[in-house]
This record gives C-alpha cells, sequence and structure tokens, in this order.
C-alpha cells in the first residue's frame, strides 16, 4: 500500500507539472500512474514466517516463496496455494466401530501433523487437510476391528503409536509428517460400563475373603504354636495368665470375674495376694478406680 500510494503521487506530480490541473493529458497520466500502482501492488507479496506461497506461471509450477518479501508479474504469475508449515491439530473420531471381540465402541483422537513438503501438498493432492482427515477415520477403524477391548482400554499409548505409524505411512506421499496421535477417550455401551464395574467390584470382593483367609490361617498357625509352647512350659502358661488379667484391671478398671481354678493356679485366693494385685494396679493407673477380682464360689 505505501509503494501504491507512492506511484499514484508520483503520477498526480507529474500531470501537475507537465500539464497543469486541467485537461486530457492530466488525466490521462493519473490513470497510467494507478494502473502501474495496481500493478505493483500485484506483483509484491510478503509471506509470514510460516507460509510457504506455490508460485505458478502460466500453469506450471515456478517456485516456492517465502518468507518474507517476494515479486511476481502480475496476470502471468498466480498463486493458488499458502502453505502453512506449522504443527497443526486435527480431532477426529470413530463411532459405534466393533472391536475385535465385537464390542461397539467409540473413539475421540486427536492428530498432530505438519507439512514438511509444500510442493507435494500443493499438487500431489487436490485438499490435503480434507485428506488427512479421512486417512486418520479409516485408519482408526481398520485399527479399532484388529483390536480386543480390554487391549484397547489398557493400551492407549500403543493404540495412539499404532494410529501414527499408519497414518504417516499414508500421507507420505503427500509431503505431510504425522508427529503423534493422542487417544483421548474411548466410549462404550452403559450396559457394558455396569457389568465391567460389577466384575471389577466382585474380583475385589473376592481379593479381600482370600487375603482374610490367609490371615487367620496365619493366626490359627500362630495359635497352635503357642499351644504347644504353653502344653510343654506350664509356667509360661500361668505367666501369660497374670498379665491378660493385670492388662484386664489395668485398662477397664473394673470388676473381673475369671474361674476359681485359675485363681488358684495364679495363687490370688486369699486375701494378701488380691490386695497385692490391686496395689500394684494402683500405682500404675494413678487416679483410677481401684480393681477387683472375685473369685466366684463354686456351686
Amino acid at each position: 500500500m505505501l509503494l501504491f500510494s507512492f506511484v499514484l503521487a508520483c503520477g498526480v506530480v507529474l500531470a501537475y507539472a507537465l500539464y497543469g490541473l486541467l485537461g486530457w493529458a492530466t488525466l490521462a497520466i493519473v490513470v497510467v500512474a494507478i494502473c502501474v500502482a495496481l500493478l505493483l501492488l500485484r506483483a509484491i507479496q510478503v509471506a509470514a514466517p510460516w507460509d510457504r506461497a506455490v508460485v505458478l506461471r502460466l500453469g506450471k509450477l515456478r517456485s516456492l516463496e517465502g518468507p518474507g518479501v517476494f515479486a511476481i508479474v502480475p496476470v502471468i504469475d498466480t498463486i493458488p496455494y499458502w502453505i502453512d508449515t506449522r504443527v497443526i491439530t486435527a480431532s477426529f473420531k470413530a463411532e459405534k466401530t466393533l472391536t475385535k471381540d465385537t464390542v461397539p465402541v467409540g473413539v475421540d483422537a486427536v492428530l498432530f501433523w505438519k507439512v514438511v513438503d509444500p510442493e507435494k501438498a500443493a499438487l500431489a493432492v487436490a485438499d490435503y487437510t480434507s485428506a488427512i482427515q479421512w486417512a486418520a477415520q479409516t485408519a482408526m477403524r481398520d485399527v479399532i476391528g484388529k483390536t480386543l477391548l480390554s487391549e484397547m482400554l489398557e493400551g492407549r499409548d500403543k493404540l495412539g503409536e499404532l494410529l501414527q505409524k499408519i497414518i504417516d505411512d499414508r500421507t507420505e506421499p503427500w509431503g505431510v509428517n504425522v508427529i503423534s496421535v493422542e487417544v483421548k477417550d474411548v466410549l462404550i455401551p452403559t450396559g457394558l460400563q455396569d457389568a465391567m464395574s460389577m466384575q471389577a467390584q466382585a474380583e475385589r470382593e473376592r481379593q479381600a475373603r482370600v487375603i482374610l483367609g490367609d490371615s487367620e490361617r496365619q493366626v490359627a498357625a500362630k495359635f497352635g504354636e503357642a499351644a504347644q509352647t504353653y502344653a510343654s512350659d506350664p509356667i509360661a502358661l500361668h505367666l501369660r495368665a497374670m498379665n491378660m488379667l493385670y492388662e484386664g484391671l489395668k485398662q477397664n478398671a473394673t470388676i473381673v470375674i475369671v474361674p476359681s481354678t485359675a485363681v488358684d493356679s495364679m495363687q490370688l485366693g486369699g486375701i494378701a495376694g488380691i490386695s497385692a494385685l490391686a496395689k500394684e494396679v494402683g500405682k500404675d493407673g494413678a487416679g483410677r478406680e481401684p480393681a477387683q477380682a472375685e473369685r466366684p464360689s463354686h456351686a
């Protein structure tokens, strides 16, 4: 536009200098200056850093221009395509496509690609953007038909890598490089979602029961080992019984009823023994109510 204004101003100044303000000659010079300015406006082109201009001269490829300023010959040269060489994202999906185990699924994905050869992108395919979109969708349907649902849910990264390789092979002749394919979501029927949820819940319950049974088995084994120890060592059993009675009195500070045989074996039947035990408990649990041990009478 600056060049257009400069040429037009030069034409007006020239006409005024030669013929003044009036006259056909002045008008003709101004018209010629406008035409020349328009031709220069068409001839001077500017390409952005990410753009490449495909220049055709009389129907044949002349060159790829850009970035920056370049010139063409108006009418003879044309620019049918401006190719964007930046990374482009495109979302595509496949709806109600059967997997290898005949489950209808819908998959949403994002494609990252860029043009690496603008000449091929302009001449080898009519509309490379639409072609890439259709190539991505057909490739996804093919991959879904060869994949099990479980593999698809567990290995989205592998699915994306496989799609990226297939689509890149198809788009390479068009001068397009597929950088990556990211699988956003895998949609399955609602009924199948409920069934899978119930299956997962049942599996967790089974694992919990197995863990509980294993724990009980281990506890029972330890109890068996303890019983063998106490059977061969009555003194250990006597000390264990006294410790249990002591802990119960210390924590609860209540009356504990124990069998008379246990009291006899622990020698707590006398008043002196009970008093000694209560006194010891009182020392450990200051501020608590004194504990008592009663010996039930035999029927």
